[in-house]
């Protein structure tokens, strides 16, 4: 079913390629890699053993890593496509 000006399935082909995008974003994030730090990077306030161990290479402890993720701002879904639908929000 096309819809306007689009041809058959691109509507589908945008989500995939969406989801693709998001997926090879999220990839690329670099994750913690190496020993775990007995203290934390920023503060210095020792990383309990558990967490240490959960996650191989964290160098944040917990205060520090949610303080850091909360500032994190995520990106508006953008679609680079132009379809009219992004153009009426």
């Amino acid at each position: 079913m096309a819809g306007g000006w689009a041809r058959d399935g691109a509507v589908s082909e945008q989500i995939e390629a969406s989801i693709s995008d998001e997926l090879a974003r999220m990839r690329s994030q670099k994750r913690p890699v190496g020993d775990s730090l007995t203290h934390c990077a920023e503060c210095e306030e020792p990383i309990p053993e558990k967490r240490r161990l959960a996650l191989p290479g964290v160098k944040l402890c917990m205060d520090c890593q949610q303080e850091r993720d909360s500032s994190f701002q995520s990106r508006g879904g953008i679609n680079r496509r132009g379809s009219k639908d992004s153009q009426l929000k």
